[in-house]
């Protein structure tokens, strides 16, 4: 069966000066999609736990939670505090929900996207890749 990869190879004319190789990837490892998308997930959950902390920062170096706290006061008649709801602690503990559920979120992703090119693959005939030597 000819695909459009296999007809644009043969439509290539210009010649290489190293060697080329060309595989079709055909299939994806079920666990090892698993595991790559749940490290890639805890490094993102990383990102986030420290830009929450850095923009927390920023915001109160700025002084802008001050002012949004004294807008917040004058709405509700110093009922709600923004400074007692949007501390540091209640920061980071959001932060750190956000980063759990992104950490099941993207695992999960990653596994439904190995099985979906798996079954993908038996119609298409898999993913050209070009490799070349110089």
């Amino acid at each position: 069966m000819s695909t459009v990869a296999d007809k644009l190879a043969k439509k290539s004319t210009r010649k290489t000066s190293g060697k080329q190789v060309r595989l079709r990837l055909v299939y994806i490892d079920f666990w090892s999609a698993v595991k790559l998308s749940f490290l890639g997930s805890i490094a993102l959950a990383v990102v986030t736990m420290v830009s929450f902390f850095l923009i927390y920062l920023v915001l109160q170096a700025t002084s802008v939670l001050a002012k949004a706290d004294s807008i917040v006061a004058a709405f509700t008649d110093d009922s709600i505090r923004l400074s007692e709801v949007a501390g540091l602690p209640q920061v980071m503990a959001f932060a750190a929900v956000v980063s759990i559920l992104n950490l099941i979120v993207f695992t999960v992703l990653g596994a439904v996207v190995a099985g979906i090119y798996n079954l993908a693959v038996k119609v298409t005939g898999g993913l050209l890749v070009g490799f070349m030597s110089n």
